[in-house]
Parts: C-alpha cells; structure tokens; sequence
C-alpha cells in the first residue's frame, strides 16, 4: 500500500493533466456517491465515497473547522483519502486528503471554465483570500492562458494583500482589489471562495460574458450570488446530485422564486455527452461548483496513474 504525501502530489500532478483526466472521467458512466455527517454544527466530520467495479473505490475522512484560520495555521478543511482496489478489494494507497481537497477543487472549477467560459478573458477576480484561492486562480490561469490580471479581493485587506505577494511571487500578474463592485465589473471571469451566508455579488454588476464560478455556499443557508446574477445567467452545476443536496447557491434561488431546477441547464456529465453550454459571447454564464466524491475518485487515480508513469 502506498502513503502519497503532499510533496508527491506536487511532484507528478499539473492542473492541465488533472482537468483533462476530470473530463475524461465525466465521459464513462456516472459514479455513485455516498455522504455520512456527524455534527449539526459548525464543526463537523464526514466521509465521502464513491466507487465502480471499472475504477476502483475510495472515501475521503474530512474534518471542517471553519474557524482554524482564525486561530492558528491550519485550513479550515483536512482530510485523509483512502483508496481500494476494484479487483480484489485490497487497499491500494492513503494518500493525503486536504491536497486532494485543494486540487480536486479547483480542476472542478476550471473545467467549468474551460467549458463555458469564453476564450478570450483578460480579467480574472478571486473573491476570498483563504486557503483555497491561490490554486483557483492556478486553476483558472490553467485553462485560460489568455488571462492577463488577476484581482483579489477579500473582506479582510491583510489577507487579499498577502495572497497578492504569494501569487507575484509566482509570476503571476495579481494586484489587490479594495472595491469588489469595480473588481466584479472589470472581471471577464470571476471565482469566488467565501463562507459567506450574504450574498456578495450582484447581478447588476456583471457585464455581458461574464463566467461566475461560484464554490463557496456549500451549506444550506450559505450563498455567494444574489438572485438578479441567478436569473441573468445560464446556469450550469458539476453534478445535479451534489448541486441539490442542500447546497444555498443553488436551493435559495429556487426558494426565492428567481429559478426552478429546470434552470439548471446541464452538469459536467450532461456537457461531456453534447449537452449545450455557452451560446454566444454575449452570455452570462454560472457554475456552481458543489463537490462530490466522484471528483476525489477521480482524482486519487489520475494521481496514482502519473506515480506510476513517474516514479521516484
């Protein structure tokens, strides 16, 4: 059985070999999933699993403890992976969850955009500066080589300045963003990451073809977009099952009256199969990405086939 570190990962995986393989993934048959939750409160611990007797099975063991960042250096969200072969049963590798958390996330997110957003955006806005930002705008960076700015906005100024200096340092051409409006409205893609219950952005802010990613609001009464950018735009999700379990980006529009589940136009496995996405330039598209264990599964493998094709 293999231990796969973080160090590991880094080493053999790249955002354009991870949303290729995801792609892949949601043109074979639809994986099952399954969620356990102990914890009715902000603390909790779940496991996530999904399998196939094609692939293999695996769970991810999460623990999310929103206020961590606040008081000390460790994420909000850790995990472990564990990994079963499809053959005869036997653990093929534990590999560590929270990178697989960080990766698996943003590839989502940026085959959304690969997907629906347009070709040609300049302009990138990251809304939140926590953990998982920096490898959004990766991600994003990824599939959309034409950006050329990136801005970065947080509630807190310290932390959008210092994931501004990180991503600088990097190479990556990123300034800081004090007026979310104005960031919104100059954006040609925006991607947002908060924990946030209030809506932040506006529909009345976005321009014709904007892309919003939206990954935040995973809980019920959590949201990142308001109903005006819900009804101007063509709404797409990662997976119709995770999309309506309890996810507030999605459950308080219809609440609201501002769409119906028939407004969620398509998921990644409707879109791999031919399903319609952007149709002109002048379209306002919005993914939500909401998750799933399929997309760990997913990534464990895709992980474990390039240790195999690099090893060392």
């Amino acid at each position: 059985m293999q231990f796969v570190t973080a160090d590991d990962i880094r080493r053999v995986l790249t955002f354009e070999k991870l949303v290729t393989a995801l792609e892949a993934g949601h043109r074979a048959a639809k994986l099952p999933v399954t969620d356990v939750l102990i914890g009715e409160g902000d603390a909790q611990y779940f496991v996530r699993s999904s399998g196939s007797w094609e692939l293999a099975f695996g769970s991810k063991l999460i623990t999310c403890f929103p206020e961590n960042p606040s008081r000390s250096d460790l994420p909000s969200v850790q995990a472990l992976f564990v990994l079963f072969d499809a053959d005869d049963g036997h653990p093929r590798a534990v590999l560590d969850g929270t990178e697989i958390t960080y990766w698996k996330t943003a590839a989502d997110s940026a085959l959304g955009a690969r997907r629906l957003a347009r070709d040609d955006v300049r302009t990138l806005a990251m809304v939140g500066a926590g953990a998982l930002a920096p490898w959004l705008v990766r991600a994003h960076l990824a599939v959309r080589p034409s950006v050329e700015r990136v801005l970065i906005w947080n509630r807190t100024p310290e932390r959008s300045r210092a994931l501004v200096e990180r991503l600088v340092g990097e190479g990556i051409a990123c300034e800081q963003a004090l007026d979310l409006e104005a960031a919104a409205q100059e954006a040609d893609l925006i991607s947002c990451a908060t924990m946030t219950q209030d809506p932040l952005i506006q529909g009345d802010w976005l321009k014709p073809g904007t892309h919003l990613d939206l990954v935040g609001g995973w809980k019920p009464d959590m949201r990142e977009a308001d109903d005006a950018a819900v009804r101007r735009a063509r709404v797409f999700v990662d997976s119709r099952e995770s999309a309506f379990d309890g996810v507030g980006d999605i459950l308080l529009p219809i609440e609201s009256g501002a769409m119906t589940a028939a407004d969620v136009l398509a998921d990644h496995y409707d879109l791999a199969a031919g399903a319609e996405g952007r149709t002109s330039a002048e379209d306002i598209t919005l993914f939500k990405n909401a998750g799933g264990a399929h997309l760990d599964l997913m990534t464990a493998n895709a992980i474990l086939a390039e240790m195999d094709a690099k090893p060392g």
